[in-house]
C-alpha cells in the first residue's frame, strides 16, 4: 500500500487522520511543520503528501512551492488540506503546486477518493 507523508501541526487532527488512514492500509509518516515536511519529503520515499496549509516555520503554500521546485520531489503528488474554504483558496493551492485540494473537517471517503485518483489506484 502507498506511503503517505502527513504534514499537520494540530496534534488531534494528525492523530485522527493518521489512525484512519492506517486502518485503510496506508503507511503514514508525520511531520509537524512545513520545514520538517519539506525535509522528510526530500529524504523519504513517499507516494503522496497531505499538506496542511496553515503550518508553523514554513506554511503549506511555501512548503509546496519548495517541493515542486526540487527535482527529486517535483513529481510527488500533494493534496492541500485546509480549513480555508473561501472562494479562490482552491486556485491558490493549485497555483502553489498542489495536485488537489480538500477542506477540513476531513470527509475520509472524499479524501480517499482523491488519494486513490492521484495514485492511480482503484477503490
Amino acid at each position: 500500500m502507498a506511503k503517505i507523508l502527513l504534514v499537520e501541526d494540530n496534534e488531534m487532527n494528525r492523530d485522527m487522520l493518521s489512525r484512519r488512514l492506517i486502518r485503510k492500509g496506508y503507511e503514514v509518516a508525520m511531520a509537524v511543520d512545513g520545514r520538517e515536511g519539506v525535509d522528510m519529503a526530500r529524504s523519504g520515499d513517499y507516494d503522496i503528501v497531505l499538506m496542511d496549509m496553515s503550518l508553523p516555520e514554513i506554511d503549506g503554500w511555501e512548503a509546496t512551492r519548495r517541493l515542486k521546485q526540487a527535482a527529486e520531489t517535483k513529481a510527488l503528488p500533494i493534496i492541500a488540506l485546509t480549513a480555508h474554504a473561501m472562494a479562490g483558496d482552491r486556485d491558490k493551492a493549485l497555483e502553489a503546486g498542489c495536485d488537489d485540494y480538500d477542506t477540513k473537517p476531513i470527509d475520509l471517503q472524499r479524501l480517499l477518493g482523491k488519494i486513490e485518483a492521484l495514485l492511480g489506484q482503484s477503490t
